[in-house]
């Protein structure tokens, strides 16, 4: 230990030097995190030692969560400072994940760097995938990359290739890399820092598909990095080294900054943090988006962000007088009172998803007008700027920004309330006679003549209120047929329309021309009259009642996301029960695999592996992220379909119900079949040879995986290279483990994405045993 502890003397001296005046907490001792052997290892409960680069600027190990009340510990690397609470990970294993403190890191023998929580029956939960690859020592370099290296100083793996949140600076980030935020009780959130390829712009985007701040580059430029300079300059540079695009904190070549580090946080927006000496803290010197307000989504579906005295808050967009909640959109077709629009003035909607979100140059009353006769229109916002801009929302994601500044009215379409009528009804039933009537009255008491005024005023009251209950039934049905009409008349002509509609069944025949396109058992090809394509499914044989089977139909029609197929339309009649669904042109991945010369070479296997992420974010969206779980029931290779864009469309999901009356008899639950089903779609996208049962296929790919001969199991189409075998590997094994016999011990659905898309790793499975190790 003395020899340790004469080291760490040392070691606090370079810091003092290095670090100017933000030397570790004095009661810690330092060790040098360089060129250490194979079995090093790092210790959870060890709280007192931390293991810093060569300058002491940086620490790696064990740190107390620093976005969560728990008593969880992430590992990453730091930016070494006197006062740990200011000690934020800037590089984190396993997409943040989190571990006891009775874990270890340890550089196992065969050269990889694993995580391993003992409170988790010693399970792995991270790997940096490097067994047998030639390393022999790991070091944390003065600029805060930690690498492994191999023989003649040569790099294996380095953090600096998998960025989570934070760029540091010479730390470059180059395309296909990006920044994803974290959040404490997820392995990221929805934002994202992004490279265009393409445009070569960089971009805030939020869930991979609205773009809401860029640096918006005058013309497409071949981009080869962003880098975060020392002194306070953020560049886009192109491949001939050229400054593409660049800004400057506020604080830009200050002396006294120490250290700078550019991250995008949860609340979505991308900072630059500068740490002050003088002040011992990190402050903001440059953020992407000004106004915090301006970040789209940030305060979350039916809610607006507001500032206040202590900066942007979150309030409802309507909120429930009765229990104080925030209210949701209603179903605007069941409206039995008709519809108007709810004024929000100074407020500003976000537009979503731009084929269907468009503007028009409409006054404000028009503006309004406009979406109040379109049946498929939710909201829109007129801008009052002198432009004449009207924003039609045709999606039902509703959320935006208010405050006194903002040039924009807002119209919301909710439900007529009839306060007319309730007002009438109460006074119907309430002392509608003056006070000198009933004097009057008092003094004629006992008059004939009054008995008789008594009888024809009731019959007159009597006369009146049915009257106009009358009116009012006649006009409340009078609209609900208007409304299924006009909905009807939308559903065929209008190719925006995204509400669902009930259809007859001679309405069904006459779109498919009496089921003459048939596109597989059960599924006919139709066209509305504005010749927008549908696919139809006529479900057989299914006994369930119209209140169940509308039940189903509410819940599958307010599903949402880019890789499902959505439903447009239905059909329920006592012998026969339709569903509508859009079209998806370029057919089922079944007849693509089929099609080898489409997915040959190395874009074969991006594209494959495109689509084995998009299959599982839509298995993921049904099964967590739905107001309720919807199990897919019946997951296959015709299931899946990819439209013109190759972009994956899973399709006939949530049917089991009605499909599969002996599930609940089954020793798996609908959720753990879907995980094993899809298991088995992975192996059949990337094997060469399909057309085998499944124990077949499995042993198969366990076999080649295991003996390293994997190559011989993927089909030869594929042009692979080690990056590509690594990734395949990657990929097999997972889906060897969703096909475990034992449905517990199968990955959710949340692990296996975060494995597909590179987060996290995982080892070989047993052949016969069930899950012995876990996911890291």
């Amino acid at each position: 230990m003395k020899s340790m502890a004469f080291s760490a003397d040392m070691h606090g001296d370079s810091i003092s030097r290095t670090n100017q005046g933000a030397p570790v907490h004095p009661f810690r001792e330092e060790r040098p995190l360089v060129s250490v052997p194979l079995g090093f290892q790092i210790f959870g409960y060890e709280k007192f030692i931390t293991w810093t680069s060569q300058n002491g600027v940086f620490a790696f190990g064990f740190l107390r969560d620093y976005e969560s009340d728990d008593a969880g510990f992430v590992v990453g690397i730091w930016y070494n400072l006197r006062n740990i609470g200011e000690s934020v990970p800037v590089w984190v294993v396993g997409a943040g994940v989190r571990v006891s403190e009775n874990s270890t890191l340890q550089l196992s023998m065969d050269g990889s760097l694993v995580l391993v929580d003992f409170s988790r029956h010693g399970l792995p939960v991270w790997s940096s995938s490097t067994a047998y690859l030639g390393v022999e020592t790991a070091t944390l370099m003065n600029n805060g990359n930690l690498v492994l290296m191999g023989s003649g100083d040569r790099v294996v793996w380095e953090s600096f290739n998998s960025p989570t949140d934070t760029l540091l600076p010479g730390q470059p980030l180059s395309f296909p890399q990006s920044l994803q935020a974290s959040l404490a009780d997820s392995a990221s959130s929805y934002y994202s820092f992004e490279i265009n390829k393409r445009s070569g712009d960089i971009s805030l985007v939020w869930e991979d598909n609205v773009t809401y701040w860029s640096s918006h580059l005058s013309q497409p430029v071949d981009v080869r990095e962003v880098h975060l300079e020392a002194d306070g300059l953020l560049g886009l540079f192109d491949v001939q080294g050229g400054l593409a695009w660049f800004c400057y904190t506020e604080d830009y070549k200050d002396p006294f900054v120490a250290f700078r580090r550019l991250r995008i946080d949860a609340d979505g927006n991308l900072r630059i943090y500068s740490w002050n000496n003088a002040s011992s803290s990190w402050k903001v010197s440059w953020q992407a988006v000004p106004s915090q307000c301006h970040v789209f989504g940030f305060c979350g579906l039916y809610h607006v962000c507001r500032y206040n005295s202590s900066g942007p808050s979150c309030e409802c967009l309507l909120q429930d007088s009765a229990s104080g909640d925030c209210e949701k959109l209603a179903d605007l077709g069941n409206c039995n009172t008709g519809i108007t629009m709810l004024v929000l003035k100074q407020t500003f909607l976000y537009s979503l998803y731009p084929p269907h979100d468009f503007d028009m140059m409409l006054s404000l009353d028009a503006c309004r007008s406009y979406c109040l006769n379109d049946s498929s229109c939710f909201a829109v916002t007129a801008k009052n700027d002198g432009s004449g801009l009207c924003t039609i929302k045709r999606t039902s994601f509703i959320s935006g920004y208010r405050y006194s500044s903002v040039p924009a009215t807002s119209f919301l379409k909710v439900c007529l309330v009839p306060e007319a009528v309730s007002a009438q009804a109460a006074n119907l039933h309430g002392n509608t006679l003056p006070l000198d009537a009933k004097q009057h009255l008092a003094q004629i008491v006992g008059h004939k003549s009054f008995m008789v005024g008594i009888v024809v005023l009731l019959l007159i009251t009597a006369s009146v209120f049915f009257t106009v209950e009358i009116i009012i039934v006649w006009f409340v049905l009078y609209r609900r047929r208007q409304t299924k009409i006009e909905r009807r008349k939308d559903f065929r002509m209008n190719p925006h329309y995204s509400a669902m509609v009930r259809l007859s069944l001679e309405e069904v025949k006459e779109l498919t021309k009496n089921f003459g396109n048939k596109l597989g058992p059960s599924i006919y090809k139709g066209m509305l009259p504005n010749k927008i394509l549908v696919a139809v499914k006529v479900i057989g044989n299914a006994v369930v009642s119209e209140r169940d089977f509308l039940l189903l139909v509410s819940t599958l029609g307010s599903t949402h996301h880019k890789n499902l197929v959505a439903l447009k339309g239905y059909c329920y009649e006592l012998a026969h029960k339709v569903l509508v669904y859009e079209y998806i042109s370029n057919g089922s991945l079944d007849q693509w695999l089929l099609n080898r010369k489409h997915c040959r070479g190395k874009d074969g296997w991006h594209q494959r592996l495109n689509i084995s992420i998009g299959i599982a974010r839509a298995l993921s969206y049904l099964h967590l992220e739905c107001k309720q779980c919807i199990p897919h029931g019946n997951l296959k290779l015709e299931n899946v379909l990819l439209d013109e864009n190759m972009i994956v469309k899973v399709t006939y999901y949530g049917l089991h119900a009605l499909l599969q009356k002996d599930v609940a008899s089954s020793s798996e639950s609908p959720l753990e079949r879907d995980i094993y089903m899809l298991g088995r779609i992975l192996l059949h996208i990337f094997a060469e040879n399909r057309f085998v049962d499944d124990d077949k296929l499995c042993n198969s790919a366990y076999q080649m995986c295991k003996v390293g001969k994997l190559c011989q199991f993927v089909d030869p189409h594929l042009s692979i290279g080690d990056a590509e075998l690594e990734e395949m590997e990657r990929v097999v094994r997972l889906a060897l483990w969703c096909m475990q016999n034992k449905p517990s011990l199968r990955p959710s659905i949340a692990e296996v994405v975060m494995v597909l898309e590179g987060s996290l790793s995982l080892d070989m499975p047993p052949e016969n045993e069930a899950f012995s190790v876990g996911f890291h």
